[in-house]
């Protein structure tokens, strides 16, 4: 523990980030692909210092709406740059920002806003009179903030920019290494998201290794299509902030946009969710060769297909580009990582999620006792993180729950080589008795069948393995090829062709599988075409 001492007294503040870029690099430009919402111009290029004095004014109209240090602020609006924005102006002020992602339902919002125990709200015309509407997120806050224009007066509610930053506030508010600053939720995937509470200590613990992994491509042109309500995004922002990168910031997600973006701002470093790369495959032979500027690409949330990452790879026309692989959780940040090659992508397991980060994180599997398990045993994976969050507010039981003294359960099955190197099976929630692994068998089914643009494999109600496919345009699945690809996997019940907009997900795209499950096992799926 001379590590954690020695750094006790550390923090990553999202308050401080953008001011401390400006002075280093005022004039950096920031590309958009959206104007901002708290923002009165049409912009789509800023500077450095242009997002700090954003950053700094919204911070003096919520200092003027009466926000303080230490307040719970939850930020819910659709989605766009400025959440994040939003985020590091109300952690200027020394508040905490919650943040909640925009594809959550009225239901879901209204019941974490119950959770955090009448936080600020600060949202917009479109959540209010859509999602919001009928949930009683007045009752739930201590008070409705608005950013964007609205239709109209509406009671109870207050529009920021109604309002003058108060000349009298003073300058950025620092809250202890240990205190909570910052407020996310897990994905949902296995149902009502959990909040998890991070200190600004656990942050910089976090924001280290991932700037050590920034450190080749410093300097680069930086594309992010990433959720602006999930940690992630705050780290990778950080470091490319720290090294000066310009930045291109995403919001649609749509290979013809994205495509048009990249080639005129060409990136050398581009990083989103590993279901989107799957969408951005079609970049790959796009006209103008968008993805030939990219030498390192970055994918974090989920494991990605070999197919994604040997497509991606292949379209760079840099000399020697890598993919980097981070696997962790909200919980605890990234607790190993590894990384691809194209000459490693010829063989690539995407299942092999890295090793531990020395210094920050360490990884074992245990059995179902809790002892370690052997080399190439499987068992259920634990990480011990100086990363980790201090607690699930309003869960602190189901917090403890996954504890093992300094060890965290994080909730997927695996197993470690004799190098050391972890290997993901599946979520202990989404294991199938009659296969040893649905992630490695929707892999498989993704390089065999370059029609696919996801494949799911779930349980239906008798306990079958049931694959649930999206192909391209939605062109119907040929049962022959179907027939070909599977002849040699574990049985599986006959496919289940969805359009992919169908798929439950979360604000990162990851499949919801249980949802999934259960939508089989009640017969209340939407309308689909078999294949087989």
């Amino acid at each position: 523990m001379l590590w954690q001492r020695f750094f006790s007294g550390r923090g990553f503040y999202l308050g401080l980030m953008f001011a401390q870029a400006a002075a280093r690099h005022p004039d950096v430009r920031v590309t958009l692909d959206r104007p901002l919402d708290v923002a009165d111009e049409y912009r789509r290029h800023y500077t450095y210092r242009d997002l700090a004095d954003i950053v700094d004014d919204l911070a003096g109209r919520l200092w003027t709406a009466g926000v303080r240090p230490a307040d719970h602020v939850a930020i819910h609006k659709t989605d766009n740059v400025d959440i994040a924005l939003l985020a590091c102006a109300v952690s200027r002020i020394g508040a905490v920002p919650a943040m909640l992602s925009p594809a959550l339902s009225g239901v879901v919002v209204a019941g974490l806003l119950a959770r955090i125990d009448r936080p600020w709200l600060v949202t917009d015309e479109a959540k209010l009179a859509g999602p919001l509407a009928d949930v009683g997120v007045r009752e739930l806050a201590r008070r409705v903030l608005t950013v964007g224009r609205l239709a109209g007066e509406v009671l109870g509610v207050t529009n920021l920019s109604g309002l003058s930053p108060d000349p009298s506030r003073r300058g950025p508010v620092r809250l202890a290494p240990q205190d909570p600053v910052l407020v996310t939720h897990s994905s949902g995937t296995t149902g009502v998201p959990k909040l998890a509470v991070h200190c600004a200590q656990a942050m910089w613990h976090r924001l280290v290794p991932q700037k050590m992994l920034g450190w080749p491509t410093r300097g680069e042109t930086a594309a992010l299509h990433m959720s602006f309500v999930h940690s992630r995004f705050y780290h990778a922002l950080g470091v490319l902030l720290h090294y000066g990168s310009p930045l291109v910031l995403l919001v649609d997600p749509d290979p013809k946009s994205v495509g048009q973006i990249l080639t005129s701002t060409r990136p050398g470093i581009l990083e989103t969710h590993p279901n989107t790369y799957v969408l951005w495959e079609d970049l790959a032979d796009a006209p103008g060769a968008p993805l030939a500027s990219v030498r390192c690409f970055g994918s974090t949330f989920d494991a990605i297909h070999p197919r994604t990452v040997r497509r991606l790879l292949g379209a760079s026309k840099r000399g020697s580009p890598w993919l980097t692989q981070l696997y962790g959780q909200s919980e605890t940040g990234p607790v190993s990582a590894w990384w691809y090659t194209r000459r490693s992508a010829r063989k690539v397991n995407s299942r092999l999620v890295g090793i531990g980060l020395p210094g920050f994180t360490r990884v074992r599997v245990v059995d179902q006792d809790g002892n370690r398990a052997k080399p190439g045993t499987h068992g259920h994976i634990e990480a011990r993180t100086y990363g980790r969050c201090l607690t699930y507010l309003g869960g602190e039981q189901l917090y403890k729950r996954q504890l093992d003294g300094d060890w965290w359960r994080m909730g997927d099955m695996g197993y470690l080589n004799r190098w050391g190197a972890l290997h993901l099976i599946d979520r202990e929630v989404d294991q199938i008795d009659s296969v040893a692994s649905s992630l490695e068998i929707e892999d498989v089914l993704m390089s065999r069948l370059e029609e696919l643009r996801e494949v799911i494999v779930v349980p239906n109600g008798a306990g079958e393995a049931v694959p649930v496919v999206c192909t391209r345009n939605d062109e119907p699945l040929a049962p022959d090829r179907w027939k070909r690809a599977t002849e040699d996997l574990p049985a599986l019940a006959g496919p289940m062709q969805w359009r992919f907009e169908d798929l439950p997900r979360t604000s990162t795209w990851k499949i919801k599988k249980l949802e999934i499950a259960r939508m089989l096992a009640s017969g209340a799926v939407p309308a689909v075409r078999y294949g087989g």
